[in-house]
């Protein structure tokens, strides 16, 4: 038997944190464990953790944001490649692309939700509602979460992966709402999340495809 060399063991740490984020127990979205966190939970050193968490911001799963943390960003390396691309690419282009996209995945999850899906998805809504005036940052998250967990319960892994490209791009737009008064579409969030619990795909459809053709009109077409 021979000594566990140290990059084995930074590559084991890498492969045990992609599989946490592959397996969804820490969602797109999210911001994983701190350093010391990581280090207590995987029985290795603070350095062999941090090389393991910039083997994932290389590989485009993860980004560290100043004095918040890490947070994951993609599911696979492909899905990094398609945030990077999604990052530069014009906010009223996106926003149409989302627009077809969630309009799709409410049908499906419509038709397709379990009693898993139905009972996220009611959290989320009240999370993000509780929050909004008290605590923008969970509300934001909520959202963000939210409309991922919409996807999610169309059982449709492809479609779920290429969404989760989207991710960044679509919190900075709840982002830049957030700040605007007025800005909150409870109602319309609430009528999307009813009509797929209900398992009305049409209404679902349909109350996704409004909302998106309000949002795009906040940001014009711009060439």
């Amino acid at each position: 038997m021979q000594p566990v060399r140290r990059t084995s063991l930074i590559a084991q740490v890498t492969e045990q944190l992609r599989d946490e984020i592959r397996s969804g127990r820490w969602a797109v979205g999210s911001r994983i464990p701190t350093e010391p966190e990581l280090t207590e939970l995987t029985g290795t050193g603070r350095n062999t953790v941090r090389e393991a968490v910039q083997a994932l911001v290389h590989a485009g799963m993860v980004e560290r944001r100043q004095g918040s943390g890490t947070y994951v960003i993609s599911t696979s390396t492909l899905g990094g490649t398609l945030t990077e691309y999604f990052a530069d690419a014009q906010q009223h282009d996106v926003l149409e692309l989302r627009r077809a996209l969630d309009t799709t995945a409410a049908a499906l999850a419509a038709r397709r939700r379990d009693e898993a899906d139905v009972a996220e998805l009611e959290r989320l809504l009240e999370e993000r509602r509780v929050n909004w005036d008290t605590d923008i940052e969970a509300a934001i998250e909520a959202d963000v979460q939210l409309h991922r967990a919409i996807v999610v319960a169309s059982h449709n892994a492809v479609y779920l992966e290429f969404y989760d490209s989207l991710l960044p791009v679509i919190e900075a737009v709840i982002r830049s709402r957030s700040t605007r008064a007025g800005e909150e579409y409870h109602e319309e969030h609430e009528e999307l999340v009813r009509t797929i619990v209900d398992g009305d795909s049409e209404g679902a459809a349909r109350a996704a495809n409004c909302f998106l053709a309000r949002l795009i009109g906040e940001f014009p077409e711009t060439r």
